[in-house]
């Protein structure tokens, strides 16, 4: 995943501080079921696509222009999956950054899955039970958008007043 500029410039004056960020991921699914995923430069693992919105942009805006961007596809989200805060993660640099993440369940609309960008070394289309090695977090993501259940959430814990 790249920084955007607006990150590198906050970047600039926090050092390497915790950033809370805007996570949106996409869960792309074609007419025949298939799952869109995409072979990341920077793990060589396959994930689900996703990205930091940039400033005033909404959610679902983020999700369809991280899909365009990095695989070709176009694609219509179609309801909210799950809201989640992760846990703070450290990159190789000492960049602290934690994302709250919003994931939809997208439907693709048109264009050839491909290398869009330098972010995905593969991109393709994937039966559900057929999935090539993933990360809890995407596996979480595939089989939780596959259900069509009311939009997940850790409730908050109860209070002690």
């Amino acid at each position: 995943m790249s920084t955007p500029e607006y990150i590198r410039a906050i970047r600039a004056s926090a050092g390497h501080r915790l950033l809370l960020l805007p996570g949106v991921t996409a869960v792309v699914f074609d007419d025949r079921g298939r799952v869109l995923l995409g072979r990341r430069s920077d793990t060589g693992r396959w994930s689900v696509v996703g990205g930091i919105a940039e400033p005033g942009e909404q959610p679902a805006q983020t999700a369809v222009r991280e899909v365009y961007e990095e695989t070709a596809v176009r694609c219509v989200p179609e309801r909210v999956v799950l809201v989640q805060m992760l846990q703070p993660v450290t990159y190789a640099n000492g960049d602290i950054c934690q994302f709250q993440d919003i994931t939809f369940r997208c439907r693709a609309t048109g264009g050839e899955a491909r290398v869009n960008d330098h972010e995905s070394l593969e991109v393709g289309w994937f039966e559900p039970d057929a999935l090539p090695a993933l990360e809890p977090f995407a596996l979480d993501r595939i089989h939780r958008a596959l259900r069509h259940e009311p939009t997940w959430f850790e409730a908050p814990a109860e209070s002690a007043e």
